[in-house]
């Protein structure tokens, strides 16, 4: 056989392998991937994983995408992409539970009518068109649930809504969440004087919770807790009476679970309008001390935590440092979380405003498990102080550090004894509550941007205050497979280092600016006072002494000077932020092609080299 014929015939081989190889590959490696993500963002989650695996009944998803329309958005056809596959990726993994179906919705068509019946929206285009993208869920029982479209504003958080769905679909009987407290999450800020106008704006996380539980608000004049609810969730708890009090005590004694919220100083409570049924306005301070003490907790309704380090950067009226640190608004990252409990495990940051401290009590017969705390450079300031201080570099230099990490929620559980043993049927029980120093974590502004597309609004968060509250109430009812998945794509990555560097350089040089403008705002009432003495004309100043004009002269100097060394305090405060920020664009712009080069020359002269060795050895 010729050489030439064996040349055709390994790369007729060659050319069959290619194709049997890419067959196999299509058929049994649909799923496969390599996700190089930090946070695995195109992987399902093992919660994912264990709900699709407990589905009993058949769940059918109808995925309705306008494939040519669309054709020509570039954006919109990469995420419809994402999504298929990984409607594809869920089909593949529930062996059969779930039935995936795909409907091109053409204009006219029966599709069409089918496709606006389910309510997913069409978004018209500038052709005229319209673009229909979105998901229709179905279970064997008529539930029904519907993501009306595919907005790129929840594209990070694709897994966690179409998990959310399935979840829904696969428990139609939900989990009772009764609502409880001066902040009345299901009317929002307007309070129920707006929801009787039909003007009420519920918190984002209310409208969340939703989705995911039954709720009811516990009117009230409240006298007993029904025994329907499952988890009773205590918003800033103000004016209870012992009787109400009581009935909080034997629901939690006998088996029921508590989400508890209380404040030492709440912003969110001054924005709310006063409830019909109490029109006095609800306090700042809120607690439940005779109900905290049986359960084992310690905590002080006025003392805030204050906290250098996990101070969040405000906007100030100081044109010459517009952005200061406010240490009783906190931004807690990932170190400040208990990464072995479920409700904490999973989150990587939080905004917090003026929280408050909780300690175990001695003697304490409950198990008190910190899930949250601040940095070790805190300490405890009063609320009324904090009230009453406006600007926050007077509050930043009020902190002396302590070198305590304060717990900012704790989850108790455990024996403990009823809070009023005179009166209460139940003696004694086990307990299960979650208590979180802090009310603001709903405050939408906090937490989440809401934005209007399509008509429907679209909650994009920016920290996991959401998952947190989420987190809480579905451990309590006893479920946490969405837990894993629920704030695994936040996408908010600060840069520690930097906020480091900027919390030292304001302490190292805060007092030194803060006595600098003292002096300064001194030097100019002096000035003007001593300008007031004579008349300014054409330049000249007339009816002063030669002595009282060189003293302004020389005030006027002192103030560029001051001024000059405020200048200087400014550019240090950002000198090594400055100095970082030139190191990295250097490694980022410079240092990668100059190793690249040296790489390049020492190759080149390694091969000279041998080229060289070789012809001096022939």
């Amino acid at each position: 056989m010729s050489r030439r014929l064996y040349a055709l015939i390994a790369v007729a081989l060659a050319v069959v392998i290619f194709v049997a190889i890419n067959i196999a590959a299509d058929n049994g490696l649909t799923t496969a991937k390599l996700d190089l993500t930090a946070n695995g963002q195109f992987t399902l989650s093992q919660g994912t994983r264990n709900i699709v695996a407990g589905l009993k009944e058949p769940v059918t998803l109808k995925f309705y995408y306008s494939k040519q329309t669309a054709a020509e958005y570039a954006q919109t056809a990469q995420f419809a992409k994402r999504v298929r596959d990984l409607l594809s990726e869920y089909a593949a993994s529930s062996h059969g539970k779930i039935v995936l179906e795909e409907v091109d919705p053409e204009p006219f068509t029966e599709a069409e009518d089918q496709a606006t019946a389910a309510g997913i929206t069409g978004a018209p285009t500038d052709s005229g068109d319209v673009v229909y993208f979105g998901l229709v869920g179905t279970n064997a029982v008529d539930g029904r649930e519907v993501i009306p479209y595919f907005t790129a504003e929840r594209e990070e958080y694709l897994e966690y809504d179409l998990t959310s769905l399935i979840y829904r679909l696969s428990t139609p009987k939900k989990p009772l969440i009764g609502l409880l407290g001066s902040i009345q999450l299901a009317t929002g800020p307007g309070g129920l004087a707006a929801m009787m106008q039909g003007q009420s704006q519920p918190y984002t996380v209310y409208l969340e919770m939703q989705q995911i539980f039954q709720t009811q608000v516990v009117p009230p004049v409240f006298k007993e807790i029904p025994k329907s609810i499952d988890v009773l969730l205590i918003a800033h708890p103000t004016n209870f009476t012992p009787e109400q009090l009581q009935a909080i005590d034997q629901f939690a004694l006998n088996g029921g679970r508590v989400l508890l919220f209380v404040d030492p100083s709440s912003d969110i409570a001054s924005q709310t309008q006063p409830n019909p049924y109490n029109p006095v306005p609800p306090s700042p301070s809120s607690d439940m001390p005779a109900l905290l003490k049986a359960w084992g907790v310690a905590y002080d309704p006025n003392k805030v935590v204050a906290d250098r380090k996990y101070a969040q950067r405000v906007q100030v009226r100081d044109p010459m440092n517009p952005v200061a640190l406010y240490p009783v608004w906190l931004h807690v990252p990932a170190e400040g979380f208990d990464k072995k409990d479920t409700v904490t495990a999973s989150l990587q940051s939080l905004n917090l405003a003026s929280v408050g401290a909780l300690h175990p009590l001695k003697g304490a017969t409950t198990s008190f498990t910190p899930l949250i705390w601040s940095s070790d450079q805190a300490s405890l300031l009063d609320a009324s102080t904090v009230r009453a201080t406006q600007n926050p570099n007077d509050l930043m230099a009020m902190v002396e550090p302590t070198g305590e990490k304060f717990t900012i929620a704790a989850r108790i559980s455990g024996e403990a004894k009823t809070a009023f043993p005179a009166t209460a049927k139940t003696k004694s029980g086990k307990v299960n509550v979650v208590v979180i120093a802090d009310t603001d974590v709903f405050d939408d502004r906090f937490w989440v941007r809401v934005q209007n597309v399509l008509g429907k609004k679209i909650a994009a968060p920016f920290a996991d205050n959401g998952g947190l509250v989420l987190n809480a109430v579905e451990n309590l009812t006893g479920s946490g497979d969405l837990i894993s998945l629920r704030t695994r794509e936040t996408v908010q990555r600060p840069f520690t280092v930097v906020q480091d560097l900027q919390a030292k350089a304001q302490e190292q040089f805060q007092q030194k600016e803060k006595s600098l403008q003292q002096h300064l705002t001194e030097t100019q009432q002096r000035l003007h006072e001593l300008e007031q003495g004579g008349n300014t004309q054409s330049g000249t100043e007339a009816g002063l002494t030669p002595a009282q004009q060189a003293e302004i002269e020389r005030f006027r100097r002192d103030a560029r000077d001051t001024r000059n060394q405020l200048r200087d305090v400014q550019h240090n405060l950002r000198k090594d932020i400055d100095s970082l920020g030139s190191w990295l664009a250097f490694i980022n712009i410079a240092l990668v092609p100059i190793l690249i080069a040296i790489f390049a020359i020492v190759l080149a002269s390694l091969r000279r080299r041998k080229r060289l060795q070789a012809r001096a050895s022939t």
